[in-house]
């Protein structure tokens, strides 16, 4: 059985820091680890680099720790990796261009990869090859040699012919102060001299387009059917001709070819040592002792008797919406639409939904290796019975409607129970969009292009198990329904309206009123998403900024108008958002809104919208891009999950579900010490209004503040606003009308 231990900055052998200082304990990842692109290995532990992190191996007793931009690297999309096990230094190289160097010191960015001048194409890290305290980097360009102990690049080679066309170095290794290339143009050699950086200078030692090469004992390179050891000139092939080569990798006294599925291995001289087939696909192999080691597409490190190791997580990185339920579950949808919310963007790998059990990772087998075209914009579980799950699959081909699955604990799989007739006239036009419910279980669902030409409502009926259609008569592309206030708040991205719909709390459509707001409303936009907070107002997320609407369940009744929030800025007024699509929004347990920005990353807003709490980005946070198409809050715990296209990080939140009443009200950092920390502390588990008194040990009142929202932020000054001495502090909380009280010590030290 493996174990997994979770690493806060600390891999094993390696120990990492971080050097910009985006992460903290407050940040986790929910990335895949499936598809391993490179190995090493070191003393009985292989180090493995996958699209957006990397893991480390314990071979001997199974433990598994992870490294991500949520606890010390700075990136995501890894395009190459290498590691010396002498040296304990590692890099990673990024489909951007940049570089973490990884040493027992800490993690340093390196952003000043040399380029080419007038070259546009992509900035993309081929390859790295590390060889004692140099590594030698392969780009589009061509290459560049890095020093590990400065920590900078030094001499670079642009392969560029005489016509201006730049020639990309597939991949490089360094040996015997020579370095080789292998391009689409041939094996390429320099030695490491004056005259490197010159490409005329270059040797090509044979003509052709290879893909890999690496060195240790040896050097072999490769086509993509053929590998050659070479010495000194002379490259010889081996016997075996492959019909793929995926990667080659050269070891002290071996060599493993990996060729799709089946992994071949050759002693120094070119004679094959055996293969046998790991049964999936793979990126890369390593043999280490007598075993071999696979690093696979979708399984993580695979070895010879189909043992599987990797951290859990979802089968892909591809993520849309989520769906949190039953204390710790989770549906992950990954499917999108384009062109104004019309067209289905459809994934190649036809990723489907993920589901995490509160536990472990799984993933349906419906959508392994099917012909049927998933584009998964929802998945929902039924409040009557989480076992069973709604999805939508909005595309143009086969298989398109609502889908119910049953969860089967025993297979720990999705059995397949009903594709839902829509009964449209046209079928291809109708395109299930989202989910939604009330308190009475009943479940609704927003269906885009009914007919062609409108959107419409699909009302699940229990008792004959089929969703029946309400035509809206609005523009054909919907968004995802919100239930709240006993009405359904749905978006209407493609034209300047949203409509509201009385259901009357029954599945009966004959008794309900719709209500349509539009520019004559306040609406200034398309609208995208929408929100109601626990004060009853509604939040209007449009294509070019954000209304509100005041007790907007009463409001919205009586023909009403939307307001903007206007903000103070440099002694200006501004709307807030003005002009920015608002992807999401979403109200945690004190009031405050997350709301993420097309582009922009993710605000947290005070109760009011006044006030910018906190602003998390793809530069100054985990975040693996700016562009966050969903956020869930777990209201028990204040946990906030972010939900981009690459990958799902999550964030602690201050903020938990927020009564009248304390919850459990926590002190952090605590002890404080000056030289280790310098922030606030944060007092969490508040009442929804608290009165503080803060005193020190002979009862001194040394600071007073009311706090709402069921958090809050002392600066450790007493009231003369200067910083309060050593010692230790007694926290007295009590509610609004005195009900409750709660307390808590606080240990300074300066």
């Amino acid at each position: 059985m493996k174990k997994l231990l979770i690493s806060l900055g600390i891999f094993a052998t390696l120990q990492f820091a971080d050097a910009q200082n985006i992460t903290s304990k407050k940040w986790a990842d929910h990335f895949s680890y499936n598809n391993v692109l490179a190995m090493k290995e070191d003393n009985g532990k292989i180090i493995a680099a996958t699209e957006n992190g990397i893991f480390y191996y314990t071979i001997a007793t199974g433990e598994i720790s992870k490294l991500s931009k949520a606890n010390g690297l700075h990136e995501v999309k890894i395009s190459a990796f290498d590691y010396n096990p002498q040296t304990k230094i590692g890099l990673v190289g990024y489909q951007n261009g940049s570089l973490d160097v990884i040493t027992p010191q800490g993690i340093t960015l390196v952003v000043d990869i040399p380029i080419a001048t007038g070259y546009n194409g992509s900035k993309k890290i081929n390859h790295i090859s590390i060889t004692g305290d140099k590594a030698v980097v392969s780009v589009g360009y061509g290459l560049s040699i890095f020093d590990l102990k400065k920590k900078e690049f030094g001499d670079s080679t642009f392969f560029v012919s005489t016509g201006g066309v730049y020639l990309a170095s597939n991949e490089a290794t360094i040996k015997d102060n020579k370095v080789f290339s292998v391009t689409n143009d041939g094996f390429k050699s320099h030695e490491m001299n004056t005259t490197f950086p010159v490409y005329s200078t270059w040797t090509t030692e044979f003509p052709g387009y290879y893909k890999h090469i690496d060195s240790e004992s040896a050097i072999a390179f490769s086509s993509g059917n053929t590998a050659y050891i070479y010495n000194n000139g002379v490259a010889t092939p081996v016997s075996q001709s492959f019909g793929n080569i995926s990667d080659l990798v050269v070891n002290s006294d071996n060599i493993v070819i990996t060729d799709g599925a089946r992994i071949y291995t050759y002693n120094t001289s070119g004679n094959n040592t055996g293969n046998f087939a790991l049964g999936e696909t793979c990126n890369t192999a390593t043999r280490i002792g007598s075993k071999i080691y696979g690093g696979t597409v979708l399984s993580g490190i695979k070895t010879e008797d189909e043992v599987t190791y990797k951290p859990d997580g979802p089968y892909f990185n591809y993520a849309y919406k989520i769906r949190l339920f039953n204390d710790n579950q989770i549906l992950v949808s990954t499917g999108i639409r384009a062109n104004g919310y019309n067209d289905p963007q459809i994934n190649p790998k036809n990723p489907g939904f993920y589901y995490f059990t509160g536990t472990e990772w799984l993933y349906p087998s419906i959508f392994k290796g099917s012909s049927t075209v998933f584009n998964v914009i929802d998945a929902f579980p039924d409040p009557a019975n989480t076992a069973d799950v709604f999805f939508s699959n909005y595309n143009y081909a086969a298989g398109y409607g609502i889908y119910k699955m049953k969860y089967n604990s025993g297979s720990k799989d999705f059995d397949f129970v009903k594709l839902y007739d829509l009964a449209a006239v046209d079928p291809y036009m109708n395109r299930p969009v989202g989910f939604t419910s009330d308190e009475q279980n009943n479940i609704f669902s927003t269906v885009s292009f009914y007919n062609g030409t409108s959107g419409s409502i699909g009302f699940y009926e229990r008792t004959t198990d089929k969703f029946v259609l309400k035509d809206l008569s609005t523009s054909a592309a919907l968004q995802y329904p919100i239930y709240s206030k006993d009405l359904l708040w749905i978006p209407i991205p493609r034209t300047i309206n949203f409509v509201v719909y009385d259901t009357k709390k029954t599945a009966n459509i004959s008794d309900d009123t719709q209500y349509l707001l539009d520019q004559n409303n306040g609406l200034a936009g398309e609208t995208i998403s929408f929100a109601m907070d626990k004060s009853g107002d509604g939040w209007f997320g449009m294509q070019n900024g954000l209304r509100i609407l005041p007790n907007a369940a009463t409001a919205v009744k009586s023909n009403p108008t939307l307001q903007p929030i206007v903000i103070e800025q440099g002694g200006l007024a501004e709307e807030l958002f003005r002009d920015s699509p608002i992807l999401q929004i979403e109200v945690d347990g004190g009031n405050q809104k997350w709301v993420s920005v097309e582009d922009g990353g993710v605000y947290y807003l005070s109760a009011n919208g006044e006030k910018i709490i906190k602003h998390f980005n793809k530069t100054n946070s985990p975040l693996p891009t700016n562009m966050v198409t969903d956020i869930k809050i777990d209201k028990k715990t204040g946990k906030v999950y972010f939900v981009t296209f690459d990958g799902i990080v999550t964030y602690q939140g201050d903020v938990s579900d927020v009564t009248s009443d304390f919850g459990n009200v926590l002190v952090y950092p605590n002890p404080v010490v000056q030289s280790q920390f310098k922030g606030n502390v944060t007092i969490k588990g508040l009442a929804e209004k608290t009165n503080i008194r803060i005193t020190d040990a002979a009862g001194n009142l040394v600071h007073s503040a009311v706090a709402r929202n069921g958090y809050y932020e002392w600066n450790l000054n007493n009231q003369r606003g200067t910083r309060v001495a050593s010692g230790i502090y007694f926290v007295l909380m009590t509610n609004e009308d005195g009900s409750d009280k709660a307390t808590a010590k606080i240990a300074v030290v300066n």
